[in-house]
């Protein structure tokens, strides 16, 4: 594709200055690393998550990844390999990962904003809550895999089973 040579009237502002004001509203703890990194943790349904986001201002753009309080054991990491293909596949937007550092899973996506002059509220709030949906979903895929000695089959099947009503 060929690059035009169409300039934009000024550069994006940066979203994380607005996330902070929104994580702080939540009362949630941060910590703003630099200007552009955030580090936001979140109590889940599951677990604790431990949220990254990270702006890139020369290419306009904000990854984001949402990283579950468990670890992949050495001994289950091609199964977990496994479940993130068979997950991955069912994602509509971003993917799961496995931090190479740390070995935990994770939830990424990366936002473009070139052209915008801001991101809204409501796009970084859809992000955390897709984010959020996401790994609440398929956490209990993890733990079955890495606990559980499931197959990466069994437990998407068992993580995404959609039950009525309450027991």
């Amino acid at each position: 594709m060929t690059a035009l040579n169409i300039e934009t009237q000024g550069s994006t502002h940066n979203p994380l200055d607005m996330l902070e004001e929104m994580v702080v509203a939540q009362e949630w703890p941060f910590d703003r690393v630099s200007e552009e990194e955030m580090v936001v943790e979140i109590n889940g349904r599951w677990c604790e998550y431990r949220l990254f986001f990270m702006w890139q201002a020369e290419v306009s753009a904000m990854q984001f990844s949402c990283q579950y309080d468990m670890k992949v054991p050495p001994g289950r990491k091609s199964a977990v390999a496994e479940l993130l293909a068979e997950i991955n596949p069912k994602m509509w937007l971003g993917h799961f990962d496995v931090c190479h550092d740390q070995h935990t899973p994770m939830f990424r996506q990366t936002t473009l904003l070139r052209g915008a002059r801001a991101a809204s509220a409501e796009q970084l709030e859809d992000l955390m809550d897709i984010a959020m949906s996401e790994c609440e979903r398929f956490y209990p895929a993890f733990q079955f895999v890495i606990w559980g000695g499931k197959t990466p089959a069994e437990a998407v099947s068992a993580a995404i089973l959609d039950t009525v009503g309450e027991a």
